[in-house]
């Protein structure tokens, strides 16, 4: 097992390794109950409950896959999940239409899953024949060093979302929690302490790392858990009634929709998408969003794990790419939205995962949640939110290798860096840092021939901007 995976070379142990394969899932956990919320827009009623039931076993299966493929094939200690995002433009494109239109729901959903298989299928392509690496290494340095940091400030700030300590503010967008209101108003336990206690979370991983103290990540998730349940007087429990009817609607309603003729024809030709134009723009834009944001989360966590080449790319990234796209068509034909590479495996990598058994530890979690319904739901967002802030304090430091004296580094950068978080997606900080770059290349004289790759990338997203919302 040491040499299958290299733990030993790569600096880790077997106990190590297992710590950060768990931490992984704990912070990703709530994928297990978010997907399908997010593709049925939280609705779990008629036909909507039956897409729930299916996104729900699907989103499990195409996790442990995907985890599985990057540990065995990439041995890298990254997992996979339908992405954040993707999921809610599924709704917005397939679901959405039919509900406005009085059409068969399930029909909307089949025939987006049509869409997801191509463009996981096109994607495949790019990565089989190298197309997608290149595009990879075809990045700026400078884009290559801010990807990292804008990942970690994005990955900081959904854990400051999760638990309100940023919360919404009809005038400014966000603020602080309000403490002084919820005591105010006698809403503390469920408005601020969930904010609280992932703070004292964050203080908890600080105090262990400068002690120098292993899995310092996964000690802070168990102590606020059992915290939290102490506190408010609640005990968690497992609802084992809705596991039949999931696998159910999963073999009825989700593994078969991309057999069907009806859902070639309603994504080509029906009212469901709109024409072939539609569905062409759609298969452009999965596929643009799912290759930006698996790039720039394999850069992060990459980094993070000391995992680069000489030439600060990932190491294996084809065989990385391989993986997500593989996992992309799997989930197509299961039954759920975009498979990605994700951003909160650089949790894992935080706490030491460098090889592919972290993966299989994550993995071998997604699995029990798919009997155990659902054993991510034992952990509350305050008690992962640390570990997703805790990244964010380091992956910032790759950003201080930018050169800030040279425009034409600094303000691509710095949009990459600070559009992810506020656009809320890696692969638009991307896009943006792109454009910057090639405008201010070109405006300046300092145009070559290897800035080709990185010019159709900005007039890909250029286009994407002006043709599609997100």
């Amino acid at each position: 097992m040491d040499k299958f995976f290299k733990i030993s070379e790569r600096g880790s142990n077997v106990k190590t390794e297992i710590i950060a394969g768990l931490t992984t899932f704990f912070a990703m956990a709530y994928i297990v109950i978010t997907n399908p919320n997010q593709v049925t827009s939280f609705s779990t009623e008629g036909p909507l409950g039956q897409i729930w039931n299916a996104v729900y076993v699907a989103s499990i299966l195409v996790a442990v896959i995907g985890t599985l493929l990057m540990a065995l094939y990439a041995k890298m200690p990254f997992a996979q999940a339908c992405g954040m995002g993707l999921n809610s433009f599924f709704f917005v494109s397939f679901i959405l239409p039919a509900m406005i239109s009085g059409g068969d729901l399930i029909e909307g959903y089949q025939a987006g899953l049509v869409i997801i298989l191509v463009s996981g299928i096109v994607f495949l392509i790019f990565s089989l024949t190298g197309l997608r690496t290149k595009v990879a290494k075809a990045l700026p340095e400078c884009l290559k060093k801010a990807i990292p940091a804008g990942i970690g400030l994005f990955i900081a700030f959904i854990g400051f979302q999760n638990v309100g300590i940023i919360q919404a503010n009809p005038y400014t967008l966000v603020q602080f929690n309000d403490f002084h209101g919820a005591i105010k108003s006698g809403t503390f336990l469920t408005a601020s302490l969930p904010a609280l206690l992932a703070l004292l979370g964050l203080m908890v991983i600080a105090i262990l790392e400068k002690k120098k103290v292993k899995g310092s990540v996964l000690i802070s998730i168990v102590g606020i858990t059992v915290l939290y349940y102490i506190i408010t007087g609640t005990t968690p429990s497992f609802d084992m009634s809705s596991v039949g009817q999931a696998f159910k609607d999963f073999g009825e309603v989700g593994i078969t929709g991309v057999f069907k003729g009806s859902s070639w024809a309603n994504a080509f030709t029906g009212e469901v998408i709109g024409g072939v134009l539609s569905a062409i723009m759609l298969v452009i834009t999965f596929c643009l969003v799912d290759m930006f944001d698996t790039i720039g989360t394999l850069y992060g966590a990459a980094s993070q794990a000391d995992l680069l080449d000489e030439n600060g790319d990932p190491i294996d990234v084809d065989k990385c790419m391989a993986c997500d796209s593989i996992a992309t068509v799997t989930g197509a034909v299961l039954g759920t939205s975009t498979c990605t590479t994700f951003v909160e495996s650089a949790a894992g990598v935080g706490a030491g995962g460098r090889t592919g058994l972290a993966s299989v530890v994550t993995a071998g979690c997604f699995l029990l949640c798919l009997f155990l319904t659902p054993l991510a739901k034992l952990v509350p967002s305050c008690a992962t939110a640390p570990a997703l802030i805790w990244v964010g304090v380091l992956m910032l430091k790759g950003f201080a290798k930018v050169d800030m004296e040279d425009v034409r580094s600094s303000v691509p950068a710095f949009l990459a860096l600070i559009m992810m978080p506020l656009t809320y997606s890696i692969s638009n900080g991307i896009g943006i840092g792109c454009i910057a770059y090639t405008l201010i290349t070109l405006c300046t004289g300092k145009y070559k021939k290897a800035d080709i790759a990185v010019t159709v990338i900005a007039v890909l997203f250029i286009l994407r901007f002006c043709l599609i919302t997100m």
